[in-house]
């Protein structure tokens, strides 16, 4: 057990009598700056990185030798001590604020005191990443004494007090803080000071290198590598591959019209996706939600899948306006789909972790699954109902400023329809043993009514169609509601709104065909799509976390789940688009580069998880500090290894 320091007084936090206590883009000059310029700034970039970051883990991870730390403890825990001095031995339980209707689960038993002044006690670990409420019962006859709700600090030292007032049947609970918690949060605002001085150094970098006389000293310096390129261009070069216009689609027709800000918005939902997938630091808010509700890892994967819908419209487009065959284009779809499929069920399924792939509990569901079936969907729609040439539409006719929409009013009846068949499903399906319409985690959700019903329909169609072996073992509702089945996020039921969330993404981009000269009505579109979507996300959940019509879940997918992430997508579309393409203050980077090369820093960076210098053994493996220097290297990596692909015109697409 940790002990006080001498001298110090322990600090009380609360006491109860029975009760709870509670580059620049659009300029072309801008644009051929010497290539060893750039990569020599780059360079510098990672001095100061590397500068920066051995510090950092120098002061971040050194022992705190006056703070007082039970050698048990782990990442995410305090210890509490509890003193009994009643005449009987009591039960304490804890139940996570986070977790909705649930049962107490059960910490230990304290015994009694076995003489006045010789109270019994036991030392207990006890979760961090939430508050928590406290439960204490006495064991003869389950009696509550009283409830203590706190929210314990990392590492922190605590004791609480069990005690008979001058009656014996008032119990006195008293919350006493020995030792202070360590601020597991400051090595996230550290890293976040390090990466704003570093973006500062790289604007006014990029801003020194556009004058005159250090361009000129840079371009006399390079003058003698720019010759021998000169004379090598003569003699003939290796072929590069020239720009995609994405990762999933064939290259446009013009890439000089290329819209930075959607190479941009993708790359932001990369970056933040790789680093989740890295650890996050261990942060709970960077992990998925247990249930209900979001957190920061419940944001990119529909981002991702919303970008993906506004490249295929813009895609197809230019590809029908250069006289490609629909039919054509639609069997490249059906390949690229099935490349996407298979990538994700045999080179990044999360079974290799088991060993050799099994067939006997093979994974089929996936990210890249997900992706494939969104692309195929969304794509084949938009192949069906797609336009070559806008400019000769009219838009005289009182009907005209709906265009975008009543145009492809085939496409938006059959994903209308798709969403009927989701509701139906999920509501109306019976589900053995289960409510119908449930939506709930079961375990110790719902008081344990529903232990085996987690997700409800969706879980049901999946054990049903793919069989409990082959769907995901591990779901993140394990965490707080303790449940014991199977249950897939990128499961069959879902996989209907991931086409919506795409083909909502396919409507920004009809919006940018149509409106492509008039930024004003883009940016007005995209904020009424944001506006109405989140009306619809507020009347689905009563703007509550889990007392809604439908919840916000990204386990399910749930129709609120994409209205909301929809309604923030069109939000975040717009301000990229304004910095980026109409008013150029930013050129997106680092961002655009992974952005340009997206499926291979995805699948790079799933191939290469556990290799150095993404992962490597760490002297404290309970300290956020060092995960997070670790995942926000490995995830910076990506982002040089993009840059340096894009600089080599290296672009990887299927």
């Amino acid at each position: 057990m940790a002990k006080k320091k001498p001298g110090e007084n322990p600090k009380r936090i609360s006491s109860h009598t029975y009760s709870a206590a509670r580059e620049k883009p659009g300029k072309r000059k801008e644009m051929k700056q010497p290539k060893q310029a750039n990569i020599l700034f780059l360079a510098v970039i990672v001095v100061v990185i590397a500068v920066c970051v051995g510090p950092l883990m120098a002061e971040i991870s050194a022992p705190d030798f006056g703070h007082s730390k039970h050698v048990g403890l782990k990442m995410d825990e305090a210890l509490l001590t509890v003193s009994n001095e009643l005449e009987t031995e009591v039960l304490v339980s804890w139940r996570s604020e986070r977790c909705y209707q649930c049962l107490y689960q059960h910490l230990g038993v304290v015994p009694a005191g076995s003489s006045p002044g010789q109270p019994g006690s036991a030392d207990f670990s006890v979760s961090t990443q939430h508050e928590i409420t406290l439960q204490l019962n006495s064991t003869p006859d389950a009696q509550e004494l009283c409830k203590v709700q706190f929210h314990f600090g990392e590492h922190g030292n605590y004791s609480l007090w069990m005690k008979n007032l001058n009656t014996v049947s008032l119990t006195n609970c008293s919350l006493v803080t020995n030792s202070e918690p360590v601020n597991s949060n400051m090595p996230i605002l550290v890293a976040f000071f390090v990466f704003v001085g570093l973006a500062l150094i790289f604007a006014v970098g990029c801003r020194v290198l556009r004058l005159g006389v250090v361009r000129g000293f840079v371009l006399r310096i390079s003058g003698t590598m720019e010759t021998e390129r000169l004379i090598n261009s003569e003699l003939g070069s290796p072929r590069t591959d020239g720009l995609v216009t994405d990762n999933i689609l064939p290259s446009p027709a013009n890439a000089n019209r290329r819209l930075r800000s959607l190479d941009t918005f993708r790359g932001i939902s990369l970056v933040i996706m790789v680093f989740v997938n890295y650890g996050g630091g261990r942060y709970w808010f960077f992990r998925h939600s247990s249930w209900n509700g979001l957190t920061i890892a419940d944001l990119v994967f529909p981002w991702f899948v919303f970008i993906m819908g506004t490249s295929i419209a813009l895609s197809i487009n230019s590809l029908l306006r250069g006289g490609a065959n629909r039919t054509s284009l639609l069997k490249k779809v059906l390949w690229r789909s099935s490349q996407l499929f298979l990538i994700g069920v045999f080179i990044i399924n999360p079974n290799y972790c088991l060993g050799p792939l099994s067939l006997d509990n093979l994974r089929i569901p996936g990210v890249l699954q997900r992706l494939a079936w969104s692309y195929l969907v969304v794509a084949s729609l938009d192949l069906l109902v797609a336009r070559g040439h806008l400019d000769i539409l009219t838009t005289d006719a009182w009907w005209s400023p709906g265009l975008d929409i009543i145009l492809y009013w085939p496409a938006w009846l059959c994903v209308l329809l798709m969403e009927i068949v989701w509701l139906c499903l999920t509501f109306l399906l019976p589900v053995p043993d289960c409510p119908t319409g449930y939506l709930g985690p079961g375990g110790i959700g719902d008081m344990g009514l529903h232990v085996n019903c987690t997700g409800g329909a969706a879980g049901y169609i999946d054990r049903r169609l793919l069989g409990e072996q082959h769907i995901y073992q591990s779901p993140s509702s394990k965490v707080i509601y303790a449940t014991k089945m199977p249950f897939d996020p990128e499961g069959v039921l879902g996989s209907i709104n991931s086409v919506l969330m795409a083909f909502l993404g396919l409507q920004a981009g009809k919006i940018l065909l149509h409106y492509r000269d008039v930024p004003t009505s883009v940016i007005s579109r995209f904020l009424i799509w944001g506006l109405l979507l989140g009306t619809i996300s507020a009347v689905l959940t009563e703007c509550s976390t889990d007392r809604g019509f439908i919840p916000v879940n990204k386990n399910l997918w749930s129709l609120s789940y994409v209205t909301t992430l929809a309604c923030f997508a069109f939000v975040l579309l717009v301000l990229v688009y304004y910095t980026i393409d109409v008013k150029k203050w930013w050129s997106g980077a680092p961002f655009y580069y992974p952005g340009m090369n997206s499926i291979l820093v995805y699948v790079g960076h799933e191939v290469f998880e556990d290799y150095f210098p993404f992962r490597w053994r760490m002297a404290n493996s309970q300290s956020h500090a060092e995960h997070l220097i670790q995942n926000v290297l490995a995830t910076s990596l990506w982002v040089v290894i993009s840059y340096i692909l894009y600089r080599k015109r290296i672009f990887w697409k299927i």
